[in-house]
């Protein structure tokens, strides 16, 4: 059996689950569509429903939809192709998923409701449904909770199928961090470093996952910077690109940092490399990933000492509170259909969650690891000025050396790993690898 067959198995079993434990009998699964902006008449890119493409690789057509019977083993595919001279028309090769579906071709969402018939208004509705004729369809639920936190708990163990997914998506991405790298050595502005990415892939800036982070010097402190200056800067410090592609639907997301010239900085990314490195060995089912963050904490906090930023112990200087000024993100994330994946503080598929955590509000991931997670690793440490406020009187601090790091921004090293039985697969390193990148 084919691994894209194996998927579309697991997944009709676990959407079986899913409607009997929340009684419904079948479901209608929307693709989405186009919603045009404020006052006009234009659209943003479309963005496709996560749980219309975790059955086919269909991520451009608008209006679909997905129906399955509880039990049917075999989903519906309403594939929408519109009669329209205004726009070329959706490019939806033959593949395999077609095989495993049945197919139905529609170019008025008129047939879909005709076709289903009764079964319509027994169906739970999953999708956006901002417009007409689709706020007006008649269902049994419309987006239900239950149902939705019951697929999102099991969504993140990941079939074969889409770890292979998960695996082309960050080839793709570590061979344009290769040209992103290349042109900030040949001096590059941030927008020509972005220009460079987006043409070593063929990729139009809409269809990455996230607005890549193209940073150069201090702008590598901001977390989701994406201004892009046009102008390189007079003197060519340091850079941190956090940048990913798509394949069938499926996201990477990587992070390097680089110094431009030898000396502290390059000391420092070698060093969160390292730690990097020591984290990703310490990553085994049954591990709670609220540990593996501590964990990072500490590792953050024996840089600050060794590099003599704060003075103390690592766990001093953790227990004091210093490393969340110096590293405010979480550890990672899930990753898969979408970049910040579903189901991170899920206990299980009732809907029971764990609290967000007090002392690292910003952890997306508090479950503990199991075979088939596929999750990010990404330590870092940064000048954040506004964090810093609060220990602005700390004599530990040694603010000469905060400021010396200041004109260079941060660091931060991140790599997607997939958990295994026995030992794990680490998409981002295997693949700058298979570059000779890395």
């Amino acid at each position: 059996m084919s691994a894209y067959a194996e998927h579309i198995k697991t997944i009709c079993s676990r959407f079986d689950k899913a409607l009997e434990d929340n009684n419904f009998e079948s479901v209608l699964v929307y693709s989405g569509q186009p919603r045009v902006d404020f006052l006009d008449d234009n659209a943003p890119p479309y963005r496709v429903n996560p749980l219309f493409k975790y059955w086919v690789p269909v991520t451009e057509s608008p209006k679909s939809a997905i129906f399955y019977r509880k039990g049917s083993q075999r989903p519906t595919v309403y594939l929408f192709q519109a009669r329209d001279f205004w726009h070329a028309p959706v490019n939806v090769p033959e593949e395999e998923w077609q095989q495993h579906v049945d197919l139905k071709i529609i170019d008025d969402l008129s047939m879909l409701t005709e076709d289903l018939g009764s079964d319509l208004e027994q169906s739970a509705f999953i999708g956006e449904d901002f417009a007409q004729p689709v706020s007006d369809w008649k269902v049994k639920a419309r987006n239900p909770q239950a149902l939705i936190d019951h697929l999102h708990f099991h969504r993140s163990i990941k079939t074969q199928w889409e770890v292979d997914n998960l695996r082309e998506a960050n080839r793709l991405a570590a061979k344009a961090h290769v040209a992103a790298k290349e042109a900030f050595f040949a001096g590059k502005s941030e927008l020509e470093i972005h220009h460079a990415y987006l043409g070593a892939i063929d990729f139009r800036e809409s269809q990455v996952p996230y607005n890549s982070i193209v940073a150069l010097n201090s702008h590598s402190a901001i977390l989701h910077y994406d201004v892009y200056d046009t102008v390189p800067p007079k003197q060519i410090r340091s850079f941190l690109i956090d940048a990913g592609a798509r394949y069938r639907g499926y996201c990477s997301d990587i992070t390097r940092s680089y110094a431009y010239e030898e000396g502290f900085y390059a000391n420092l990314v070698e060093a969160m490399d390292k730690a990097q490195q020591e984290l990703l060995s310490e990553i085994k089912p049954g591990v709670s990933y609220y540990d593996l963050h501590v964990s990072m904490h500490l590792k953050v906090a024996q840089i600050l000492s060794d590099f003599e930023f704060i003075k103390g112990n690592a766990q001093s200087i953790y227990d004091k509170g210093y490393t969340s000024a110096f590293m405010p993100h979480g550890l990672g994330h899930f990753i898969g259909l979408q970049v910040h994946d579903v189901g991170g503080f899920l206990k299980d598929d009732k809907g029971n969650s764990y609290e967000r955590s007090e002392r690292h509000p910003f952890l997306r991931l508090l479950r503990d690891i199991e075979v088939g997670h596929v999750f990010t690793i990404e330590p870092g440490l940064y000048v954040v000025d506004q964090l810093l406020e609060e220990h602005k009187d700390s004599a530990d601090i040694n603010w000469e050396k905060v400021d010396e790091l200041r004109p260079y921004g941060g660091v931060r090293i991140e790599d997607s790993i997939v958990v295994g039985a026995d030992g794990n697969e680490n998409l981002t390193r295997d693949a700058f690898k298979e570059l000779g990148a890395e």
